[in-house]
């Protein structure tokens, strides 16, 4: 082969951006900044040139202005997801313009950079987008090795698969919402795991496990003698997560003020740790998550409005399991291959009729309450099958007492003391449901102290 043969197709492999703008000395800049990166860049002045080149040739980023002679940046971003959806798309916004941002990604943008440009911001997010395109991603429903992958082929979870597979081509925040024990943080990290952002770090805060007056310290760290204890600089969450994702569970349990300086680092994507004069860039994706309503905690007055925008840009909706029956008998045989290799036996047998009643069963704490149900299935069980008898469902077993035996409005003086107990033993059950079983947490509900709990649940014979 000849070095000018070898020298074409060198050219031809490498990845090519398509960069509209009307304004020559930015066009000239973003072209000399791709060059050097060993990218081939064309060029278009407007949406309708765009679209001739989208049509006849092929791209790895299209890199386009918001405002444009013919039309508007969110229209070729609206095109591009009609006829090339897998190509991404970032857009370039005045300064300060975070709704236009917020609109772009909404119809599907990759990410949005603002004027005046910050070249190394540029380059990080071409860097994310040209990988993106070339990564060889793992589709969110294949098995990987030593990994939890979502379980079940039922509607509701094909759609969030693929809800997961195209919010993973993109930079924008995402907010999940489900209820309690749906799996949450499981999709996070799926969408961390499908995306560019693969090779960085996946950081998992829990908002509520944090002290408030830490948390400012624990998010963007502190720099030596800033406060008393401080002895030295410490690394934030949000500068760990560098790169990657840095998800935020139970964002609504935020405090106000730390609702505010977390809107700066969505909007401007930076941060400053305490003690320091001067705020850093950040290179981090959000995700977040909370069982409860963001829109009525806003409609309340305890979210800030501006900042539920900015984080709930896409939302994904985890189906809770009584809304997905059919998935329960491929979860159930999952979780006990999983509880089997932990103690290194086989896995057991379940049989079909301890199956049905699981079946039947609303699952109010979800997955993680089935989880919790088959290992007591798989204590109790001795001979390799699973039956009925071994699945204890507490609030089945509750609803059906009234019908087998009908407790009387005022019970007589002799049964009172037997009656006090069946009222505290179920206030108890249903204040450890509601907690996720945290003692600690159900004891507050209650009104009660933590030591007066744990003698109750001793007295009444509480597992």
């Amino acid at each position: 082969m000849s070095t000018s043969q070898s020298a074409l197709r060198t050219e031809a492999a490498r990845p090519t951006v398509l960069i509209v703008d009307d304004e020559p000395d930015l066009l000239e800049l973003l072209s000399l900044t791709l060059r050097r990166m060993n990218l081939r860049t064309r060029t278009a002045p407007d949406v309708g040139t765009a679209q001739k080149l989208l049509k006849g040739e092929p791209f790895d980023l299209c890199l386009t202005d918001m405002r444009l002679p013919d039309g508007d940046g969110l229209d070729l971003v609206a095109w591009i997801q009609q006829n090339r959806a897998q190509l991404p798309v970032a857009v370039i916004t005045a300064h300060g313009n975070v709704e236009s941002a917020v609109r772009a990604l909404k119809l599907g943008a990759f990410d949005f950079v603002s004027k005046p440009l910050d070249l190394g911001v540029l380059r990080k997010l071409v860097d994310n987008a040209i990988r993106l395109g070339s990564a060889n991603t793992v589709p969110p429903e294949a098995p990987t090795s030593g990994k939890a992958r979502l379980i079940g082929h039922s509607q509701p979870m094909e759609q969030l698969r693929e809800l997961i597979a195209r919010v993973a081509r993109s930079e924008a925040p995402v907010h999940i919402c489900g209820e309690s024990g749906t799996g949450k943080e499981l999709v996070a990290r799926l969408i961390h795991e499908s995306g560019a952002r693969q090779g960085g770090a996946f950081v998992a805060v829990n908002c509520g496990a944090i002290p408030s007056e830490l948390m400012e310290s624990e998010f963007f760290g502190h720099k030596r003698g800033s406060f008393t204890g401080a002895i030295a600089d410490k690394k934030g969450l949000v500068q760990a997560a560098e790169g990657g994702t840095l998800f935020l569970d139970e964002v609504a349990d935020l405090p106000l003020h730390m609702q505010v300086k977390l809107l700066r680092v969505v909007q401007e994507k930076t941060v400053r740790p305490v003690g320091e004069s001067q705020e850093e860039k950040v290179d981090v994706r959000i995700l977040s998550a909370t069982h409860k309503s963001l829109a009525e905690l806003v409609a309340q007055g305890q979210f800030r409005e501006d900042l539920f925008y900015r984080i709930n840009v896409i939302e994904l909706h985890v189906p809770s399991l009584r809304e997905r029956p059919e998935d329960i008998p491929e979860l159930a045989r999952a979780v006990l291959a999983r509880l089997s290799r932990r103690i290194s036996g086989p896995a057991p047998r379940i049989a079909d009729d301890a199956l049905e009643l699981l079946k039947s069963y609303e699952f109010p704490g979800n997955v993680r309450e089935l989880e919790n149900v088959l290992e007591r299935a798989l204590t109790l069980c001795l001979g390799g099958t699973i039956t009925a008898e071994h699945i204890k469902l507490r609030s089945a077993a509750r609803a059906s007492a009234p019908s087998a035996a009908p407790t009387p409005t005022t019970p007589p003086p002799s049964a009172l003391g037997d009656h006090l107990e069946v009222i505290e033993r179920n206030a108890i059950l249903q204040a450890l449901e509601k907690t996720r079983y945290n003692k600690t947490a159900a004891a507050k509900l209650l009104g009660m102290s933590f030591r007066a709990l744990r003698y109750r649940i001793k007295k009444l014979g509480i597992e």
